[in-house]
């Protein structure tokens, strides 16, 4: 499998057999200085109904659309969903959001979408087994630093890709990824976009990998 971050919460995810899956879709322009989505994907999945994470028509190839919490199969990655909140008041001042989980290659990998609140126990029961966790760090918007590692803590994923923060192409009110790197033990900063994983192959401590962007 392979993981590519695109930009934002946006990431192109490849199965060994050439699935393609793109995450939350962005429309580029404003604060948001991420060239445009030509990938083509066979899926695209939707955390929530906002701009920078709802650009379906971006993404060429007629995608089948999954937004959960049904769960849904296609070729060979399953999808399911777990209903959040994009804010601490239940949605009351963002929405709501989607965490987004997927089986590809024999790993599980969950999108954690613009997730508001930490998670109670119970969610993170019906999120169950991560292997990769892509989540968003920045806070403001999202989850921050602070709650971003405790909702890993929770999770346990032997892999963890931060995403939606602020960098030279993202230029929401948000901070940027050093916080949540802060005494955080296996840091890996990618030369690149894109990292490889095999089932059974991950790590056995948690790592945090930092792509660059694609685009």
């Amino acid at each position: 499998m392979k993981v590519k971050w695109l930009g934002h919460a946006s990431f192109l995810i490849t199965s060994g057999t050439g699935t393609r899956i793109i995450t939350d879709p962005y429309t580029a322009g404003g604060p948001l200085k991420y060239a445009e989505i030509k990938e083509a994907a066979d899926v695209v999945t939707v955390s929530h109904e906002h701009f920078d994470h709802n650009n379906i028509a971006s993404v060429a190839g007629k995608p089948e659309v999954f937004k959960g919490p049904a769960p849904m199969s296609v070729k060979d990655v399953k999808f399911s969903g777990v209903a959040t909140h994009h804010d601490e008041n239940k949605g009351k001042d963002r929405g709501n959001n989607m965490i987004i989980c997927m089986e590809v290659d024999g790993m599980r990998v969950c999108h954690l979408g613009d997730l508001g609140h930490n998670l109670s126990s119970q969610e993170a029961s019906q999120v169950g087994k991560v292997d990769v966790l892509l989540a968003p760090v920045g806070g403001f918007y999202t989850i921050d630093a602070a709650v971003a590692t405790d909702v890993s803590n929770k999770l346990q994923p032997k892999v963890i890709i931060p995403m939606h923060f602020k960098n030279d192409r993202c230029g929401f009110p948000v901070a940027g990824v050093d916080e949540f790197l802060k005494d955080k033990k296996n840091v890996t900063l990618a030369p690149g976009s894109e990292v490889e994983f095999q089932a059974g192959k991950l790590p056995a401590a948690t790592q945090i990998i930092v792509l660059k962007p694609a685009l």
